[in-house]
């Protein structure tokens, strides 16, 4: 095996070096496609932004021919009628956009305009030279793109001819101003640019290409550009092409594909006809990055070819040290062989003793559970049994009426059974959800259903010591994450021992304060009993530490407690009451993203 890297390395050396130059043509081909159709969907974005550039205008002639204003022109020149047509394109051009609004006589004259006010006005000049004036007045419609010879201000004039009756006609003309699309082309940096039908790019992204032709033009059509003015005060005479055509190439021959500008750039071209004007759109971009990409493509072929090459030396080399290690791996993997079943009885031995002590804990929980039940048992049995006597006499009553026949009178005191029947079902309810073992589920609860279930836990006892908790907090309520009955355990517990320290006391005052900001909710549980010394504060949360009498409790509710608060992501601190006595203050996050109502809770 030894010997067959060794013969292939050199082939692979070879193909390294040849490989690249393959690589290059065909990353360079499918990069320089790419770019081509990336210009193709700029051309056909660019193109439908100069289209509705151009529309928003397009109809404007020919709708302010239809104004009074505007046709009494051809009838009266009168400097009164001619103010108020003044003032009419002035204040369409506020309203709608344009660059300019004027209007001309049937010999070119300017009779009226938007900016009749400003120094550059149209006002008095003839326009008779420009092709949308001629092609207006024979044709009905022109637009021309052109520097404008008054304000030296370039845009795109669209006209119309509007014909009034027995009067000679006017022509209305839009200026509209396409520097927009430009400034855009610029921001975005892209090399996009629009040329008139003779070849003059007049808009463009590149600043440098503006008024500058394509490529070299002819006598004939520099000499119309002179005559109409198209651009007037450029220098077109002298302006050097942009494209150098390949030998033998006519421009209108010239279309997609690498172009080679004045700066001897190689460029992707792209090219799209507007019509009815005959524009020429060109998007551009540098054909060196597809070049400089092909080679990294080339590199990185080549680094391959030779860290293959490296690799096939090396793994020649290797197996000879790797026959000689043979057998020093099979003692090592036997070893480790070895030490992984050590481990695994390790784990199993962990997961059991894990297993033991999550029984256990579930166990004292359970018990603590039990004791808190065992806590109020007195009062739970005088709730039961007060309802079951007067549900006894309640149905020997309505026996004898019935007896009677005194059906009017059963009615009522067998709905007066039925609900002595539902309130020891409610009692009932809570002690059989609450005495659960196997409650493990975390979800999303109202901190304010969870106080309102431990109160009603705890009601038959508070009745029996004649104590009523006042609850309050902020509203609306916020919503926690924990395992609902664990939660109401450990409340329970902490609201069983507040009802415990004001036992002895003649004014027993309990009350349940609940408060909350966007990460956290405090519950309060205050009593005004003898409350807990500075010194025991600490340790009253220590396993099988009470203060009680012995025989009042095994000293784990409140470490059970903290046990359950801690799996919630929460805490209990004690601090001594506003009257004495004690606060039990329980902290939780408040649920990410929960509503602050709980809508099932309600």
């Amino acid at each position: 095996m030894s010997a067959v890297f060794n013969r292939l390395t050199p082939l692979i050396l070879l193909l390294a070096f040849v490989a690249p130059v393959a690589v290059y043509h065909i990353a360079n081909h499918v990069l320089l496609h790419a770019q081509q159709a990336q210009l193709q969907q700029n051309l056909s974005l660019t193109s439908r932004a100069i289209l509705t550039e151009v529309d928003r205008f397009r109809a404007l002639p020919r709708i302010l021919g239809e104004d009074a204003r505007i046709r009494a022109l051809s009838q009266d020149t009168r400097a009164e009628n001619i103010a108020r047509a003044n003032q009419y394109l002035e204040t369409i051009v506020k309203e709608v956009g344009p660059s300019d609004l004027y209007v001309l006589d049937q010999t070119g004259k300017t009779l009226a305009a938007s900016n009749h006010a400003m120094p550059q006005s149209f006002v008095g000049h003839d326009y008779s030279f420009r092709p949308y004036y001629r092609d207006a007045l024979s044709k009905g419609e022109g637009r021309y793109y052109a520097i404008g010879v008054t304000t030296r201000t370039p845009g795109y004039f669209l006209s119309s001819r509007i014909d009034v009756p027995e009067r000679p006609p006017i022509i209305v003309v839009v200026k509209a101003d396409l520097s927009p699309l430009e400034a855009a082309w610029k921001a975005a940096g892209v090399k996009t640019a629009i040329a008139d039908e003779a070849g003059l790019v007049f808009l463009a992204g590149d600043p440098k290409w503006r008024y500058r032709p394509l490529y070299a033009l002819d006598a004939a059509v520099l000499n119309k550009l002179e005559q109409e003015r198209t651009y007037d005060g450029v220098d077109i005479a002298s302006a050097q092409p942009i494209f150098t055509l390949p030998e033998g190439l006519l421009p209108d021959e010239s279309g997609d594909g690498l172009m080679l500008s004045d700066d001897d750039q190689k460029l992707v071209t792209r090219f799209s006809t507007i019509e009815p004007d005959g524009w020429k759109i060109i998007a551009a971009t540098d054909a060196s990055q597809a070049s400089a990409s092909a080679s990294l493509w080339a590199l990185a072929t080549l680094a391959c070819g030779l860290m293959i090459s490296t690799g096939f030396y090396v793994l020649g080399q290797r197996r000879q040290l790797i026959a000689m290690r043979l057998r020093q791996g099979e003692i090592l993997e036997q070893m480790v062989a070895e030490r992984t079943s050590d481990l695994a009885s390790e784990v199993r031995i962990r997961k059991h003793t894990e297993e033991e002590l999550r029984r256990a804990h579930e166990g004292l929980v359970h018990s603590e559970k039990m004791a808190a039940l065992g806590r109020m048992s007195a009062a739970i049995v005088h709730e039961v049994s007060q309802p079951l006597a007067a549900l006894d006499a309640t149905l020997a009553t309505a026996g004898l009426l019935a007896a009677r026949h005194d059906q009017e009178e059963v009615g009522p005191r067998l709905e007066k059974a039925r609900g002595l029947v539902c309130r020891m079902q409610r009692t009932v309810k809570h002690l059989k959800t609450f005495s659960r073992k196997d409650a493990s589920d975390m979800e999303r609860v109202c901190v304010e259903t969870v106080i309102d279930n431990v109160v009603e836990l705890a009601d038959p006892r508070l009745k029996s010591m004649g104590i009523h908790v006042q609850i309050s907090g902020d509203t609306p309520a916020p919503v926690v994450v924990a395992v609902p009955v664990k939660l109401e355990q450990a409340m329970l517990n902490l609201l069983l021992n507040a009802v415990d320290a004001v036992a002895d006391r003649s004014d027993p005052e309990v009350r349940i304060e609940h408060r909350h900001d966007q990460a956290k909710v405090e519950i309060a549980i205050i009593d005004n009993g003898c409350g807990i010394a500075p010194d025991l504060r600490e340790r009253v949360l220590e396993p099988f530490f009470t203060t009680k009498l012995t025989g009042e409790g095994l000293g784990l509710g409140l470490s059970i407690a903290t046990a359950i608060i801690k799996e919630c992501g929460g805490s209990i601190t004690f601090a001594e009451g506003e009257a004495g006595g004690t606060r039990a203050t329980i902290s939780l996050p408040v649920a990410d993203g929960a509503e602050m109502v709980l809508e099932a809770a309600q």
